[in-house]
Formats: structure tokens, sequence, C-alpha cells
């Protein structure tokens, strides 16, 4: 059964030496990083893209994935994932954090698409504070859809760990997270493809309101999905996948893993766990090849 991951971070140096610039720019970077890495227990990747990238492509090799969509997850490490995404076979599709709210946010999206072939932006509302409904961002989602490019919008629980861990500010605010908040830009962009992560990371209710009115929005499975224990009602993993299908249909469920930091490497927990969850939902083999890949190679192309 084909694998196409959509929802991967890349994590290059680059973004752990950003995070730790955000709490402190004066701070002794590889010092920080060096302590970081034996607290988190996690590997700091070295400066070299290409040796990084054929870590993850060999990774990707063991667990059978084919492809992935990979994430800059910060805009510092932008021209790093281009890079890698670049050399990577065709196996890495990139997708860039971007604000909207941000002086000059239109202008980096044609160079994010142009210059340095990124085929998708990330935005997370809660992290930025800004309403995707706030006609002030028209002109950037005018871009978006210049560009071509697909949308991946975070809404509901956010939780970044690594920041946690570096000591940030949470500064995250659930009041611009609610999914519904992106109805009318789905509508009055039906060629923009909206990809809405972890099931909507709580706000499950309202992803499958939205679902059931915009056809150009998209759910990705990634994640632990432990957001299921904040639902004021039981509910299982084979529960969300029977109701997503119910309202989305098959061929807008798009899996992935949340992948990122090594020694773990590639998720195969979330993909077994996952596929047990679909096959007690009742999907069929071939509704789950649909999922695994076939929705993803549609969007993204072949």
């Amino acid at each position: 059964m084909s694998i196409f991951d959509c929802h991967l971070h890349f994590f290059s140096r680059d973004f752990f030496a950003a995070l730790v610039r955000q709490k402190n720019p004066a701070a002794e970077v590889e010092q920080v990083l060096g302590d970081l890495a034996q607290r988190a227990r996690i590997e700091i990747p070295s400066s070299d893209i290409h040796a990084h990238l054929k870590r993850w492509l060999a990774e990707l090799d063991r667990h059978g994935v084919e492809r992935a969509v990979t994430f800059a997850s910060l805009p510092e490490e932008a021209a790093a994932v281009a890079e890698a995404t670049q050399h990577s076979g065709n196996r890495l599709i990139g997708f860039c954090m971007a604000n909207p709210a941000m002086e000059g946010a239109a202008h980096r999206v044609h160079k994010l698409a142009h210059e340095c072939g990124y085929r998708g932006v990330m935005l997370f509302p809660a992290l930025h504070h800004f309403h995707v409904s706030d006609a002030s961002l028209l002109p950037f989602f005018e871009a978006v859809a210049q560009c071509r490019l697909h949308v991946l919008a975070h809404f509901g629980i956010l939780q970044v760990k690594l920041r946690d861990a570096l000591g940030l500010p949470r500064v995250y605010d659930s009041r611009f997270a609610n999914p519904l908040d992106l109805q009318s830009v789905a509508n009055r962009y039906p060629q923009i493809n909206f990809i809405i992560p972890h099931f909507g990371c709580g706000f499950f209710r309202e992803t499958l309101m939205l679902g059931m009115q915009c056809e150009n929005v998209y759910v990705d499975t990634s994640s632990s999905n432990n957001w299921m224990v904040t639902q004021p009602y039981p509910l299982s993993l084979a529960e969300v996948f029977q109701k997503t299908r119910a309202v989305f249909g098959i061929e807008r469920i798009l899996f992935g893993t949340d992948s990122g930091v090594f020694p773990r490497g590639w998720r195969k927990d979330i993909l077994e766990e996952q596929k047990r969850a679909m096959a007690t939902a009742g999907l069929s083999p071939a509704e789950m090849e649909m999922v695994l890949a076939g929705n993803a190679l549609r969007l993204f192309g072949a």
C-alpha cells in the first residue's frame, strides 16, 4: 500500500537556531542547542542541508514512504527547506509558514512560489493573532490564488513542545483558532485548496461544519490526535474517521504523521494506529489507499 505523508516537519538547523534567537537574540546558539538536545533527547541536525535531506530520504525509504509534504516551520527556515525540496527528486513538496497580517505578506507569497518553488503556505492564526476572515488579508489570499498555492491552516489547540523546551512564552490565543473563521475565505476563493490539520485539533464539530459547506477544504489526519480527550463526549479515532468520511467524503482526507525530530524519525506508530482505526471504521482497502496516498497524489500531482 502506497504512503504519501502530508504532514512532515523538516526541522533544519536554521529552525532550531531561529527559535533560540526568538528567546534571546544575543544567546550563544551552539551552547543553547547543545543543552536543548540533552534535555529533550533529540538530535540537532548539522548546517549541511544536503546531509539532513539525505537523512530524511533514507528514513522515508526505510518505512516505504514514497513522498511527503514537508514544512518550513519558521520563515527563517524557508531557504533551507526550499533547497531540500529542490534536491529531493520530487519526493518532498514544500510548504512555508506565513503570517498574512505582516506588511509585505502578499509580495512574499510570490517570492515563495516563484523564487523558492513552494507549493503551499502554512497559517497559524492562534500564534500570530489574526482572523483569517479579516478583510485586510484579502491581498494575501489574492496572491495565494494567483500563485496557485495550497493553504494549510492550523486551527484548534496549538502546542509547540520545542518552544516550551526553550522557555519561549505561550502567546497562543484560541479566540483566533475556530475553523469556521475560514468559511468566507474558502467560499471566496474556490480555486484554493485549504487543509485543516489534525481533524481541527479540538474543533472537530466546527471542522465538520466547515467541510460540509466548503468543498475546497480538506483535513489531514496527522499527530497522535490527543485532542479527542477534550471533547464533551467519548470519541475514538475510528469514530473520527467515520464522521469525517460521512461529511467530507473519502476524497478529502489526507494522511499525515506530524513527524519531525530525530532520533524518533518517521512516526510509523501513527501509521499503524490510523490503519487500525480506518479498518475499525469500515473503510475498504481501496478507501484506505485513497487516504494514505491517492488523494494526495491527485491534489499535488504524481
